[in-house]
């Protein structure tokens, strides 16, 4: 009984020392190709979260329209000349216009994803920045999205007849005395802009969430490739 307790020993020992190529043989480690179909699974599932977001908007009032600049201040002095109502309806107007042209650029996000390439995949996976692959995605596709969606939102926002009340409040605002900052007559570059910061800080919270939380992780892949991160951090930060 001891030499085959003996035996297993000697067999197992190296085992624990064989180092990450023989993890890697053994399928522990991801190779460069599975990182990356990783890092696309969590950004893709951050994504449509993003989408469902938008296409519920009530529920949330991240995804609402607000007004740029300092919006309290601008709606107070608005209802204070009786354009409440007017805000109100343009504000309701604006945030589907929003909501039907981030359904409507699904293909140009989910294309962007794809390019996504291997070169920073390890620095990208093992950080302590919970947003690393957010932040890289926003970095390198944020003028080519902006480029996309501005088409959309303008169509939508016409669609809806926003403009036209936008064009009205604008109007009546900027001939208000003293105001130091006029209401843009053009707001498309200004949602633009936010529908894709919001859903980058949507996509960064799911992001955080599969990083930290295995139950967020719905992909093998994913399971995979973050679960050794995770590893591969700790060991980083012990040292």
């Amino acid at each position: 009984m001891r030499n085959l307790i003996r035996t297993a020993a000697l067999t197992f020992v190296p085992f624990l020392f064989c180092g990450c190529s023989s993890l890697s043989k053994l399928g522990l480690v991801p190779t460069e190709a599975e990182m990356i179909l990783g890092l696309k699974d969590a950004l893709t599932q951050g994504m449509f979260k993003s989408f469902d977001a938008f296409a519920n908007p009530e529920g949330n009032a991240l995804v609402r329209f607000a007004l740029p600049g300092e919006a309290a201040k601008i709606e107070k002095a608005l209802d204070d000349l009786g354009l409440g109502r007017i805000v109100d309806n343009v504000t309701g107007k604006f945030t589907r216009a929003i909501g039907s042209a981030v359904q409507a650029s699904k293909p140009v996000f989910v294309n962007s994803i794809k390019k996504l390439t291997i070169k920073d995949a390890v620095n990208i996976l093992v950080t302590d920045n919970p947003h690393a692959a957010t932040d890289y995605f926003k970095r390198t596709n944020k003028d080519l999205l902006l480029a996309a969606f501005r088409p959309v939102v303008d169509s939508t926002v016409k669609a809806e007849n926003a403009d036209v009340d936008w064009d009205k409040i604008t109007t009546v605002y900027n001939a208000i005395p003293f105001r130091k900052q006029p209401l843009e007559k053009d707001l498309t570059d200004f949602i633009s802009g936010r529908a894709i910061d919001v859903m980058c800080l949507i996509m960064a919270n799911e992001e955080e969430q599969i990083r930290s939380k295995y139950g967020f992780r719905k992909t093998d892949m994913e399971r995979k490739v973050f679960a050794w991160a995770e590893a591969e951090l700790k060991k980083k930060m012990a040292k």
